[in-house]
C-alpha cells in the first residue's frame, strides 16, 4: 500500500511539458511507497471550457478534480505564454474552488515546472504563475536547490523556482542531460516531502 500518492499534471502542445512530465514522474517513482500519477489537460478555447472529448486520442487520461483533491504532492507543468501559465492550466486552476473551501490540498507539497522557446521567455515567471493559486490553497513549494550540481552546471533549463526547459524549436528535438537531472530531482523531492508531511 502506498504511502503517499504523487500528481504530475501539465498541459504540452508541441511535447516538451510532457516529456518533463515523464522525467519529474521517474524521479518520483525512485522513492519507496510512493503512488505517481500522471495526467494531462486538454485544449481551452476563448469560452474558457475544455475543447476536447473526456477521454485523449493518446497519452495519459485527463485530469480530474478528485485527481488533485486526493493527491499528497502535487507536480504541475505549463508552457509559458508570454510569462505565464498556459489557457488549460488557468482553467484548471480555476476549478479547484471547492478543494480549496475544504483545504484538501493545505500542508503538501507543490512544484512548477515550465517551458519556453526562448531563453528569455519568462520561465521563472510561468513557474510563479502556478505557484501563487497553490499558495492559496495553502501548499508548500518545493523549489530546486542548488545541491543539484546540474543547477549550476545547465546551459538550458533550470531554475530554483523549479525545473525548466528551453526548446528553441516548435516541435520537441529532446532536452538536455541537464535538464533530465533536474526533472529527475524536482521529482523525486517532491515525492520525499510528501512522504515526511504525510507522517
Amino acid at each position: 500500500m502506498s504511502t503517499a500518492n504523487i500528481l504530475v499534471v501539465y498541459f504540452s502542445r508541441h511535447g516538451s511539458v510532457a516529456a518533463m512530465a515523464k522525467h519529474i514522474a521517474r524521479g518520483a517513482q525512485r522513492v519507496p511507497g510512493v503512488d505517481v500519477n500522471v495526467r494531462q489537460l486538454a485544449e481551452a478555447s476563448f469560452n474558457h471550457e475544455q475543447t476536447s472529448a473526456n477521454l485523449p486520442d493518446d497519452g495519459y487520461p485527463y485530469c480530474e478534480l478528485d485527481d488533485i483533491a486526493n493527491c499528497d504532492g502535487l507536480a504541475i507543468g505549463s508552457p509559458s505564454y508570454f510569462g505565464s501559465m498556459a489557457a488549460p492550466v488557468k482553467l484548471m486552476l480555476d476549478q479547484t474552488s471547492p478543494i480549496w473551501m475544504s483545504g484538501q490540498l493545505a500542508d503538501k507539497p507543490a512544484c512548477g515546472f515550465a517551458s519556453a522557446s526562448t531563453m528569455h521567455g519568462g520561465h521563472e515567471m510561468t513557474i510563479q504563475s502556478m505557484m501563487i493559486p497553490l499558495l492559496h490553497h495553502g501548499m508548500i513549494w518545493a523549489g530546486l536547490p542548488y545541491k543539484n550540481k546540474a543547477l549550476i552546471a545547465t546551459a538550458t533549463g533550470g531554475t530554483p523556482y523549479g525545473v525548466t526547459h528551453f526548446a528553441p524549436h516548435t516541435q520537441y528535438t529532446g532536452m538536455s542531460d541537464d535538464e533530465i537531472a533536474l526533472c529527475e530531482a524536482q521529482g523525486q523531492r517532491l515525492a520525499e516531502l510528501a512522504i515526511r508531511l504525510k507522517k
